[in-house]
């Protein structure tokens, strides 16, 4: 199954879309015609019909010019966005399209770009994509059925582990056409395969044939996206330019998009000195997030615009995570006392201006979200009871506070927690300071990015400072976050080290829901038992976007459920 696939990977989550498919077809099995498709959805069918003439929240009649200067950190050494080499530039997505694009104002949505049109069977066991006659590379060249197997190809052998594990479940290509190619899943495939083979992006195999794509380059490819590399200082700046004879460009899918002539990249050493640049106008557009420097960091900046965009996309899901695997954190009730012992209420107020909301679940802010009352009404209670009735399961659970010190039959309370952010560390050490009222010796640990990664991946922490990425489509991904087949495999996602079977239940049935009502209802059962049995203890989320922008910035009046979409927005 996919799930086993995909176990041994870590996060891409930008990469990783949990989806189901439902083809927008008559068809009632794999023996019916299959019926031609502009769009395919993860449940019913798509928002926009096959007439629509442009996305909501894109406006068709913005106009083109300009330049957008964004800010990046670090150093970047690769135009090659593709393999696992190299840190790579800003922007590379802008260089090649995908076969079919993502609207972000239905939960999963994919329509026509390279590939005019699908074909799916009813079963999900194959799809057949006829391409738009239009489709062209930057050179005039026409993109073929030749293009697509090429860099199905490229991405199956050089391409990102994720990537590797869901092409290698394609057992057939078939180029039927110059214009129409096939592919035929084997063994282990699911709902998910077609959707995620279906934003494969497509390189020429006229440029790459004689290059090695499994190498870091910094010379600017051959693309067929809205914009081109136009100069790059190596891991300084780089800018793009947009393609003015754009093949795309006046696509439903694409009306009112990619309006500015030139992107510019700056890359600096770190997000202070980026905010400094906003601040003296060399930047246009800053995603801000600090929300104490969003709530006092503005005061004296002329010239700035602060828009807090609604959306409905579930948040991150920041927590503190136990290693459940650890001995320590078997009992639910401990685990249950060490969240009742964080101070969420002074975090909030002292750190974060009162701006935030605790997280009660996996998918905070969003419609999967389940009600998770319990959680609530303790988060209700002062402080001094919640420590009260962590002193209590405690003590039910064995432990005794003598000298000061919390111990069980001659052990001692004792952990480190782990983390990696530097910001991180005001709330750990906060957390410390509760924890040690229940006679609990918690100590704060931080070090740098590879070695983070490294025990990470290994299972090796008491207790992690980190986070999940959800979308409005969870499915297999959710096996690598909580199944039991991954809390004892070394680069999996399961950092509490989940090991329920009513979990694996949820989850099986989330995977393979058939429709919107089945999945958000398995959602919601996934998420009430993993935090009844207190396996994380969740932080805090904005349900908001936080973007500055200077005021020659244009934005359009509609933002879809996912957030604003920079690439609809213009110079006025």
């Amino acid at each position: 199954m996919i799930r086993k696939a995909l176990a041994s990977l870590t996060l891409i989550i930008s990469l990783i879309w949990p989806i189901a498919l439902c083809a927008n077809s008559s068809a009632s099995n794999n023996d019916a015609k299959r019926l031609p498709q502009h769009a395919i959805t993860m449940h019913g069918q798509p928002k926009y019909q096959e007439d629509f003439l442009h996305l909501d929240y894109a406006n068709p009649d913005a106009p083109k010019g300009g330049t957008l200067t964004q800010s990046a950190s670090g150093s970047f050494d690769t135009l090659n966005p593709y393999n696992i080499k190299g840190v790579k530039a800003s922007g590379l997505t802008y260089l090649y399209d995908p076969l079919m694009r993502r609207v972000w104002d239905e939960p999963f949505g994919l329509y026509g770009l390279i590939a005019e049109s699908v074909e799916i069977a009813p079963d999900r066991s194959e799809i057949t994509y006829t391409l738009n006659p239009d489709a062209r590379f930057h050179d005039g060249s026409q993109i073929t059925s030749e293009d697509v197997a090429f860099s199905f190809e490229m991405h199956k052998t050089h391409g990102k582990p994720v990537t590797r594990q869901v092409y290698g479940l394609v057992k057939e290509v078939d180029i039927q056409s110059p214009r129409r190619i096939r592919f035929v899943f084997g063994e282990g495939y699911d709902a998910e395969t077609a959707m995620i083979l279906s934003i494969m992006r497509i390189v020429p195999k006229s440029y790459w044939h004689d290059k090695d794509f499994a190498a870091t380059t910094l010379e600017p490819p051959l693309g067929n996206g809205p914009y081109k590399v136009s100069s790059l200082d190596p891991g300084r700046q780089i800018t793009y330019e947009r393609v003015q004879d754009y093949w795309a460009a006046d696509l439903p899918v694409n009306k009112g998009h990619y309006n500015y002539d030139r992107l510019v990249y700056d890359y600096f050493r770190d997000n202070t000195v980026a905010f400094q640049a906003l601040k003296a106008g060399a930047i246009d557009i800053w995603r801000e997030q600090d929300i104490a420097r969003w709530i006092t960091g503005y005061n004296s900046t002329k010239d700035i615009s602060q828009n807090a965009f609604k959306h409905g996309r579930p948040e991150w899901l920041k927590a503190l995570i136990p290693n459940g695997a650890k001995p320590l954190f078997e009992e639910k009730s401990v685990r249950q006392a060490l969240w009742l012992a964080f101070p969420y209420e002074w975090v909030n107020k002292n750190l974060y201006h009162d701006a935030y909301e605790p997280i009660t679940s996996l998918f905070p802010n969003s419609e999967l979200a389940a009600d998770n009352a319990f959680l609530k009404s303790q988060l209700n209670q002062p402080q001094r009871t919640r420590l009260r009735q962590a002193n209590q399961l405690l003590q039910k659970a064995g432990w005794r506070v003598k000298d000061g010190i919390l111990q069980k039959d001659g052990q001692i309370f004792t952990f480190e927690i782990l983390l990696n952010n530097p910001e991180d560390e005001k709330i750990a050490l906060t957390y410390k300071r509760n924890l040690s009222r229940l006679g609990i010796d918690a100590s704060v640990r931080a070090v740098d990015s590879a070695q983070f990664l490294g025990r990470l991946n290994e299972f090796d922490y008491d207790m992690v400072f980190y986070r999940w990425i959800n979308s409005l489509s969870p499915g297999n991904e959710q096996a690598i976050y909580w199944g039991t087949a991954a809390a004892d495999q070394f680069g999996t996602r399961n950092y509490a080290r989940v090991k329920d079977q009513e979990v694996d239940d949820a989850i099986h049935a989330l995977v393979n829901a058939v429709s919107r009502a089945e999945l958000i209802d398995a959602a919601r059962k996934l998420d009430r038992k993993v935090l009844e049995d207190y396996r994380i203890i969740p932080l805090f989320y904005a349900g908001k976007d936080l973007i500055a922008t200077r005021p020659s910035i244009a934005i359009p009046e509609n933002t879809p459920v996912y957030g604003p979409v920079i690439e609809t927005w213009w110079k006025q």
